[in-house]
């Protein structure tokens, strides 16, 4: 029962929409990629851009609804897969802390505002967050499959070391992104 003064949130129709657009943004820029040695996807942009306009709630259910159609069989993960054995593979980590991600910048955002500095700090902590938590993830995975043990170091240069230039280069479109968009997404 709702006390006097307590107001039901009503979910608008611009936020279902927001929502929507962001997880499709998501999936076509997981299909983007740079081809390097270890191939380079514009996930990390879409999702920090997303939680960054979006804010926590929305940005996390954008981030949630794409990992749920790729696991439904949507092919929208990178390189058009698909599947539970994409989040259940050494890798599968790293999408689950794409959630973590949107989780920590758009957390910041509703927390301080839509300021610059707090776009690239949260973006920063957030991917930071989503490598530990692919890495511990990747190894654990690993190792219960394999023959040969993989360390946490190893993990590290395999699966975030070559990434962190390029994601800089991500986030650092995502910041520009969320400050000039900012203004037309409430």
């Amino acid at each position: 029962m709702k006390t006097k003064g307590e107001k039901k949130k009503k979910i608008k129709t611009a936020d279902i929409a927001y929502v929507g657009i962001f997880t499709a943004i998501i999936a076509v820029c997981s299909w983007i990629t740079v081809p390097t040695v270890i191939p380079v996807t514009l996930q990390t942009l879409a999702i920090c851009t997303a939680a960054g306009l979006l804010g926590a709630k929305k940005g996390v259910a954008a981030v949630v609804a794409y990992i749920m159609l790729g696991i439904a069989g949507m092919p929208v993960f990178s390189n058009f897969s698909s599947g539970i054995g994409q989040i259940a593979g050494p890798t599968g980590g790293y999408l689950i802390g794409f959630v973590f991600t949107a989780l920590i910048v758009g957390g910041a955002v509703d927390l301080f505002d839509k300021k610059i500095w707090v776009y690239a700090a949260s973006m920063i902590l957030g991917t930071a967050v989503c490598y530990a938590f692919g890495t511990v993830w990747f190894v654990l995975v690993y190792n219960a499959k394999a023959e040969t043990a993989v360390s946490v170091s190893s993990a590290l240069a395999t699966c975030v070391v070559p990434f962190i230039i390029p994601d800089l280069v991500k986030l650092t479109a995502a910041t520009g992104l969320c400050a000039a968009l900012k203004k037309y997404i409430k």
